[in-house]
């Protein structure tokens, strides 16, 4: 996802309101959040559905690696070669 852009991509709720399909389409289009304020500050973020889907995964995998650390922390991971095995196995079925 592409930096926020602090001249253009921070509107106030009123001119956000009266612009919806205008700052849906430049976030879909340049696939940068547009943070919304409400009395001075920051109040919502609209994002494009292919920008979030692209977030969800990245944190999806991020989860992953925590957890695989943790168990490899605790002990609990596979030794690369039984891991090879295992999954060489499932494989051929």
């Amino acid at each position: 996802m592409p930096r926020l852009n602090l001249a253009e991509d921070i509107k106030p709720l009123s001119e956000f309101r009266a612009n919806v399909t205008t700052y849906i389409r430049q976030t879909r289009q340049n696939r940068r959040p547009l943070v919304i304020t409400h009395n001075g500050k920051s109040a919502a973020v609209l994002l494009g559905v292919a920008e979030y889907e692209r977030l969800l995964r990245k944190m999806e995998v991020l989860e992953d690696i925590r957890l695989a650390e943790d168990q490899l922390a605790r002990g609990a991971g596979v030794a690369h070669d039984a891991a090879q095995k295992q999954v060489l196995a499932k494989v051929r079925g």
